[in-house]
């Protein structure tokens, strides 16, 4: 889907010299701001963001101030998972 924003030219002209422009940074907007009210998974803006990793999303989220949930069960588990590949 294609949406049409009015940006004026001097808000517009600050995000001229960064990669996709104004475009990108509404774009990346939209996806921050699902995930953090819960209308998008990570999953989906990832997808959207065409972000592969799962890895990079995540420090995506973090320099945007979106932090998931986790819990110490999830942390062990982790760590369970990460030490059944190391052997």
């Amino acid at each position: 889907m294609q949406i049409l924003l009015e940006v004026p030219e001097e808000i517009a002209s600050q995000f001229a010299g960064k990669p996709g422009g104004v475009s990108r940074a509404a774009l990346e907007a939209l996806a921050v701001e699902g995930v953090r009210s819960g209308k998008l998974t990570v999953h989906q803006a990832s997808n959207m963001l065409n972000i592969p990793s799962r890895y990079e999303m995540d420090g995506f989220l973090k320099a945007h101030g979106v932090f998931l949930p986790i819990t110490l069960d999830d942390v062990v588990r982790d760590g369970e998972t990460a030490s059944a590949y190391a052997k």
